[in-house]
């Protein structure tokens, strides 16, 4: 990692900090997944191998599921496909590992293929990660159970298996330090592991950013560095106000954060955003409106896979109005409901509908995110793409120059996602 250490951080533990000046956009890190798996609900859309998605996807002979991009993606993947090929064939409808539970199981192959002749760095490091098996709730012990029921089910005749106190352990690292891969439209692709990437710590204010290309993950500074400064990244998502980022640190990663931003709080005021009334409101009324908002907001979640969309939508459309009531639709929790519907309208191929609530999302979205957010391109590109669907050309192509603004600093100039923009600009 030329141009990078390792170090002690105060309070932190292990992180990484630059030995020389680092420009906006410039590459501080590219690594391969040590393990890497591609989501289920991504097959045969993309390539097992290098995620790739593209149409005409070769299937392997076998299975007949996973699909590759030619011969040498899939002999670079049988290492990894062989363990679950014959059982996807001799389980067929009943073989559903968790993702979690396919992802340890190519770290547990993968620690096999390396432990001759000798120990790798990335072996180590994998070793290394960072638990907190011990923080865990009943909740996530018994996913976990689950998760190692099935890892005996659908993996026993190919792998070595640990002990169960050893399976915990690894389990508790996956998902302390386990990445998730995105699109450009930051649409989940599948889960890998980069023991290097994971030596970066946290903060609200992050001074780089991890992006995808194929599998391997990139990090590039979002902020001039100079020599002695720590790599930052964010591990959520930076629109929620402190309470609430911290809250989700605390469930997922188990530390407060003591960032300037969650010192001062400086952008919760404008997050948290009332309406203007001639009466002002009574704090009591926000805060009940909050609870409100972070109820409704769960319960969309857990209603996604059952719902159908126009129930959705009603669900969406009705906490969008009993919110409206008190808070400006700049609040984040506006936000976070128009996305939804956006989201919602987007699957019922409701161009008008997605284009109501994302012109809405757009301008809060650039104020409150930092600078270059994937947040912010992924939003541009999605109405750049819908805009260019109902031959709204122009607004296709200003909304495809604001999201490779970002995308040229994150992503690289020669990413193959910016690249793919400028053909879309150029489509009539």
């Amino acid at each position: 990692m030329e141009g990078l250490e390792k170090f002690d951080s105060p309070g932190k533990g292990r992180g990484l900090r630059v030995t020389r000046p680092f420009k906006v956009g410039e590459l501080l890190l590219s690594c391969p997944a040590y393990a890497a798996v591609l989501s289920a609900k991504e097959r045969g859309s993309c390539c097992e191998f290098c995620f790739t998605r593209k149409e005409g996807l070769a299937r392997c002979g076998k299975c007949k599921k996973a699909s590759y991009c030619n011969k040498k993606c899939q002999k670079g993947d049988w290492a990894m496909h062989k363990l679950e090929c014959s059982a996807m064939t001799a389980f067929g409808e009943k073989w559903c590992p968790s993702e979690t539970t396919r992802l340890v199981a190519r770290i547990l192959a993968t620690k096999k293929m390396q432990k001759e002749p000798c120990v790798s760095e990335k072996m180590m490091l994998i070793e290394e990660l960072q638990s907190h098996l011990e923080d865990e709730d009943n909740e996530k012990r018994e996913r976990t159970e689950a998760d190692i029921a099935g890892l005996y089910r659908f993996y026993s005749k190919h792998l070595e298996i640990p002990d169960h106190k050893g399976l915990l352990q690894l389990f508790s690292q996956v998902a302390c330090n386990g990445f998730t891969v995105e699109d450009d439209e930051l649409s989940q692709m599948g889960t890998a592991i980069y023991p290097d990437v994971a030596l970066i710590n946290h903060s609200c204010l992050p001074s780089v950013i991890v992006t995808y290309n194929g599998a391997s993950a990139e990090v590039r500074a979002v902020k001039d560095m100079k020599p002695g400064d720590e790599v930052l990244i964010s591990y959520i998502d930076l629109l929620s106000p402190t309470e609430e980022r911290n809250t989700r640190l605390r469930e997922s990663y188990y530390f407060t954060c003591d960032c300037q931003e969650c010192k001062s709080k400086s952008k919760d005021k404008v997050k948290l955003k009332v309406r203007k009334q001639s009466d002002p409101i009574e704090p009591q009324v926000i805060s009940n409106m909050v609870r409100y908002a972070r109820n409704k907001i769960r319960e969309f979640r857990a209603l996604k896979h059952v719902k159908t969309p126009s129930e959705l939508l009603e669900i969406c459309e009705q906490t969008l109005d009993e919110m409206g009531a008190v808070f400006d639709d700049s609040n984040v929790y506006m936000l976070h409901m128009m996305y939804q519907a956006m989201g919602v309208c987007i699957y019922m191929q409701d161009a008008d509908g997605a284009i109501r609530y994302g012109e809405k999302i757009l301008k809060p979205y650039s104020q409150l995110y930092p600078p270059y957010s994937l947040n912010v391109s992924s939003m541009y590109l999605k109405m750049g793409r819908i805009y260019m669907g109902v031959e709204r050309h122009s607004e296709a192509v200003s909304a495809f120059k604001k999201a490779l603004t970002i995308m040229e600093v994150v992503h690289g100039k020669d990413h193959p996602y910016v690249k793919d923009v400028h053909k879309e600009m150029g489509q009539k």
